[in-house]
């Protein structure tokens, strides 16, 4: 009877330690992309389902929970787009941000570069867009503009401030239950390869910079990779022997796409 108490007590508190809240982490693994995975990268409005491929990366304030049991319905997986980097002044949650963080625009309509050295600042107001992600049903999460130290942003900011910050969006993602993907960022791969789950990049045949990706593929960790401007006969054979998830789309980031 005692050993069959502390088993049913063990049991308990197994069942228990891992609510997937804001303050405590989720008890269920996050996904793991494995290389090679074929997907969809939609972030023009709302999903189109129509795309036949085992990954959806989309808009996480555009798309609804509806939207993401759909996908999962028929399949997929689905990933939360989420600006980490930037203020964007057509979200509904623009107004959680104070001016102090807000910094030079960065080139896209609506959109100021964020001071990431306020980590006390940013830190609750990412919080809350991962629960939303987490409560929309999403598997991961996209974190954009994670390379503000690389830019002109009205900042001093520097790689041990981007460090810092990318392995607080890699942790708050975590104790969600949620993958994380690390956008770009090439020069700090090999210090975030072990914190991120997976990684997107953008143009990195254009740039020749695509051989600094292995240590995700040597981890076992997908690249989902898009170029807008080369053609795929320039990069798909490439990408095929690099075991990169690669495709062209257009900017607008729409429908449209032509895989490898």
């Amino acid at each position: 009877m005692r050993k069959a108490a502390l088993v049913a007590l063990a049991a308990l508190m197994t069942a228990c330690s891992g609510t997937g809240d804001g303050g405590s982490p989720s008890s269920a693994a996050p996904w793991q992309p494995r290389p090679g995975l074929t997907w969809q990268w939609q972030l023009d409005g709302r999903v189109n389902p129509s795309v036949d491929v085992p990954v959806y990366d989309i808009d996480g304030f555009e798309n609804s929970a509806a939207d993401v049991a759909r996908l999962h319905r028929d399949g997929r997986k689905v990933i939360c787009y989420i600006n980490v980097g930037a203020w964007e002044d057509f979200r509904p949650d623009k107004d959680a941000f104070p001016a102090s963080v807000l910094g030079r625009p960065n080139g896209w309509k609506g959109e100021r570069w964020l001071d990431i050295r306020r980590l006390s600042v940013l830190r609750p107001i990412m919080e809350r867009r991962f629960d939303m992600c987490r409560d929309k049903g999403f598997d991961a999460v996209e974190p954009d503009l994670v390379e503000g130290y690389g830019n002109d942003t009205g900042f001093p900011l520097t790689a041990r401030d981007q460090l810092r910050y990318n392995r607080m969006i890699a942790e708050i993602a975590h104790r969600r239950g949620l993958s994380v993907g690390l956008k770009n960022d090439l020069p700090q791969i090999p210090q975030l390869v072990r914190y991120f789950d997976f990684a997107v990049n953008e143009e990195c045949a254009q740039y020749d910079e695509c051989g600094e990706l292995k240590p995700f593929i040597a981890a076992g960790k997908a690249v989902f990779h898009v170029e807008y401007a080369e053609p795929t006969a320039a990069f798909c054979p490439d990408s095929r022997r690099l075991k990169l998830s690669s495709m062209r789309k257009k900017p607008a980031l729409g429908v449209w796409r032509a895989p490898c």
